[in-house]
């Protein structure tokens, strides 16, 4: 498989036409794994978001309109073109993002499937039938969409993420203003190409790149704005659900995670471990649902870890395009400066380095964001490694006596998105799934990882409580109307 060197401009695109920023400038999108030039995407400015939003206003009435079984067709149709066009974005996003193209193009299949599902709500109900006590009246309720959604999206899935926000959206009758992060806008944009080739009507879907802080704050305050959604980082998460409680809009947060494992006494090792690598390695740690936190009873531990680290040592590290790749880099200088500080800081607080570490160096690494798969033990509840989210190659070990213990220190963090056990023991199982404080609870399978037809979101700082994906998104795309018809 050859790398891309073609350089490619995502503009802006609104009213299905593809424009230049009005600030003339681009910004330049750079592979992590070799710091050379994926594309360019527009430097938008606050007039890029006024057009884009008024194009939204002025096409939802008549997108509500058409009614949701033609809105479920264009779905079907823009999944069709993904699917034809799944191994190019599969490698403009590897190159882009630094995900092995294994991952990468699973994560464009996943964006078909999603597509597929939402353009099926085309057909399903919207509403239902209540008994009245009025026997000559009809009492029932139907859906009504927001209006227009702003969509601001991480770099960390640039296909699945925007589209399992779009798709939803538009089946219920929504126009949409996307932001995706500039780190993987090349990307989104090829994804947005695929709906425009689909037939959108103008307005329907809109996108402009560039900075959040000037772009996201203006499509916040925006006086056309009827609802909010947005993954990303807490802080920001907090600054989007302050304004948009300002303005009495709707908002969808997924925020962080701390994700832990536990791993009991009854556990079947080889299975834990090659879950715990996944989980914590796949995509290079740049999950939200990453496996951060291994909790072991002690009766295992050191069997547990002498395992861990042997298969960690055949971890392949390298760019996501060379065939038997099995982790890439890190997405950006940033984040690997990022995580780099969060392991100097384990160390410093006495945390026991087992693997890894380190930066990788040699003539494949040198200019790249590469950082080995990297182990730590002797973790306590309150170090930097057992508390923040690194969103990185790094796992922290943490022993246990019992279960009980075990679900206490899974439960101690400010973060509840997703959480897994490996047991055999129905009882442990069910007290599990009673007890943990996340989102999503996983049985004897990885931390990382969600179907598309159900509900995903978590509990505690990790999400605002609104439900993305599945039946579940009908609940923030929609307003319920309840119709009470009396006869005459």
């Amino acid at each position: 498989m050859q790398i891309i060197t073609k350089e490619e401009t995502i503009k802006n695109f609104i009213n299905n036409q593809w424009v230049e920023s009005a600030s003339g400038k681009v910004i330049k999108s750079i592979s992590p794994a070799d710091r050379q030039v994926v594309g360019y995407v527009q430097s938008s400015t606050k007039d890029d978001v006024d057009s884009a939003m008024n194009a939204a206003h002025s096409a939802k009435k008549e997108w509500w309109r058409m009614g949701q079984p033609a809105r479920g067709e264009f779905l079907y149709k823009a999944a069709n073109i993904l699917e034809q066009n799944a191994k190019p974005i599969a490698e403009t996003l590897t190159k882009e993002m630094g995900k092995a193209y294994s991952e990468a193009l699973g994560e464009v299949t996943r964006g078909v499937q999603i597509l597929r599902y939402y353009a099926n709500e085309g057909v399903r109900k919207e509403g239902d039938v209540i008994p009245s006590s009025d026997k000559d009246a009809l009492l029932l309720t139907k859906r009504a969409p927001l209006g227009v959604v702003g969509v601001i999206t991480p770099w960390n899935f640039p296909v699945a993420i925007p589209i399992w926000k779009m798709a939803p959206a538009l089946v219920y009758g929504n126009t949409v203003v996307l932001k995706p992060a500039t780190e993987s806008a090349v990307t989104t944009g090829k994804v947005v190409e695929c709906f425009a080739k689909a037939g959108l009507p103008d307005g329907v879907l809109n996108m402009v790149t560039g900075s959040g802080s000037v772009i996201g704050q203006e499509m916040l305050q925006h006086p056309f704005l009827n609802g909010i959604t947005f993954t990303g980082s807490e802080n920001v998460g907090k600054h989007v659900a302050r304004m948009a409680a300002e303005k009495g809009i709707k908002f969808q947060l997924e925020l962080g995670g701390k994700n832990p494992v536990i791993v009991a006494e009854d556990a079947n090792i080889d299975q834990a471990v090659d879950a715990v690598l996944n989980g914590a390695f796949r995509s290079t740690g740049q999950k939200c649902t990453a496996t951060s936190r291994v909790i072991v009873e002690s009766g295992i531990y050191d069997q547990f870890k002498e395992k861990l680290i042997e298969k960690a040592k055949t971890i392949t590290v390298g760019n996501g395009l060379t065939e038997g790749v099995w982790m890439g880099p890190c997405a950006s200088e940033n984040q690997f400066n990022s995580v780099l500080g969060f392991i100097e800081k384990g160390i410093e607080e006495g945390a026991a380095l087992l693997l890894g570490g380190k930066a990788l160096t040699g003539p494949e690494y040198d200019q790249g964001f590469y950082i080995e798969p990297t182990i730590f033990e002797g973790v306590s509840p309150e170090m930097t490694l057992a508390r923040e989210e690194i969103f990185g190659p790094v796992i922290a070990l943490m022993e246990v006596s019992n279960f009980e213990e075990a679900i206490e220190m899974a439960n101690d963090t400010k973060y509840g998105l997703s959480a897994s056990i490996f047991t055999k023991d129905l009882n442990h199982i069910m007290e599990f799934m009673d007890e943990i404080e996340t989102g999503l609870v996983r049985v004897n399978a990885e931390s990382a990882g969600v179907e598309y037809q159900a509900p995903f979101g978590g509990m505690k700082s990790s999400s605002s409580g609104a439900r993305e994906q599945g039946e579940a998104a009908k609940e923030f795309f929609t307003q319920i109307k309840t119709v009470f018809i009396k006869k005459v």
